[in-house]
């Protein structure tokens, strides 16, 4: 594994002309697997995560030298990438003029049509479960159950109390629960 430099320095790197350019690489680097894998799992498909993380670079090449430093650079980049999956969402619902619940069965259906899909195992049901979950829901639940992301983190990303998304995770496993003995 490839050992980066601390973000405060790949900050101050980012910031001087000579070095920006390596500093920024060395950054998606360092990131870039965590949060594919975190958009991945709220747009569910390749190509659409690959898009939203592409998009998502690109505002943080336009925003990195304006970072105010209130948070950490992981936080704020969990942030923006949360925002993107979640504009892209959205488009995805506007453009097919269709309500969010069809979105969300779409979602369903990609994950069905992948050609890995078995029903029967115990990882599609937790997908499934996961894609009927309400955005919010999933998007904590996400963070929490694979990012393994403490609330104060969560709190920050997703600028909401520890309280509400400590209910919000408590309300989406109790969801994916009945999902799963159900089916």
């Amino acid at each position: 594994m490839t050992e980066f430099p601390d973000d405060r320095e790949l900050l101050v790197q980012f910031r001087q002309s000579a070095t920006k350019e390596r500093a920024y690489t060395q950054l998606i680097k360092k990131y870039q697997e965590r949060l594919y894998w975190h958009i991945r799992r709220l747009v569910v498909e390749h190509e659409d995560a690959n898009d939203v993380l592409q998009n998502m670079f690109i505002k943080v090449w336009k925003g990195l030298e304006n970072f105010r430093e209130d948070s950490q650079v992981y936080t704020w980049l969990y942030r923006i990438a949360t925002n993107e999956s979640l504009s892209f969402i959205e488009q995805q619902k506007k453009r097919s003029s269709v309500s969010f619940s069809d979105v969300e069965s779409g979602l369903s259906n990609k994950l069905k049509a992948d050609k890995h899909f078995d029903a029967n195992k115990l990882e599609w049901k937790l997908q499934m479960a996961i894609q009927q979950l309400p955005e919010k829901q999933r998007v904590v639940f996400t963070l929490r159950y694979y990012d393994e992301m403490p609330y104060e983190k969560m709190s920050e990303v997703l600028e909401t109390s520890e309280g509400a998304l400590k209910a919000s995770y408590h309300h989406a496993v109790k969801k994916i629960e009945e999902f799963i003995v159900n089916r």
